[in-house]
């Protein structure tokens, strides 16, 4: 029974190491008031916004009835805007807030100081990226 054992799991470190970056996020986004969740859903909006329901969730790699609610209670927080399309009202377009657009300039430091948290003597920007890029090969490869 090896293939049970936890560190036989491949998914097992990604999930781990998924969680401990969240934590390391974690200070900054508090200090911003939103999740981590939360804090995706406004990096794809500040890149590019006025998107529908469906382009976040396909973006996010999450499903509809997941992203729903999260946008409920940023719209509640003053984030953002759900707006039915005029030309088609099933389609829920997402825009950012005057609030949800002056977060930008607050949040523009967290990946540096995320970097500053994660890197160091035994991991590097380079290992980093190289790491990125598999992961993000995988990805594609399993959507």
């Amino acid at each position: 029974m090896e293939q049970l054992k936890l560190e036989n799991q491949i998914c097992f470190p990604f999930y781990a190491l998924s969680r401990l970056i969240i934590r390391a996020y974690q200070p900054q986004l508090d200090a911003l008031g939103i999740t981590y969740p939360q804090y995706l859903v406004m990096l794809v909006l500040w890149e590019k916004d006025g998107l529908s329901v469906k382009q976040i969730s396909e973006k996010l790699i999450l499903n509809t009835n997941t992203i729903t609610p999260l946008l409920k209670r940023m719209e509640q927080m003053g984030l953002l805007k759900r707006v039915k399309s005029k030309a088609d009202e099933r389609k829920v377009l997402i825009s950012l807030s005057s609030k949800g657009k002056d977060m930008q300039q607050a949040a523009s430091c967290i990946p540096e100081a995320l970097l500053a948290n994660v890197t160091g003597e035994n991991i590097s920007l380079d290992d980093l990226n190289v790491m990125k890029g598999r992961v993000n090969h995988w990805l594609e490869r399993m959507k």
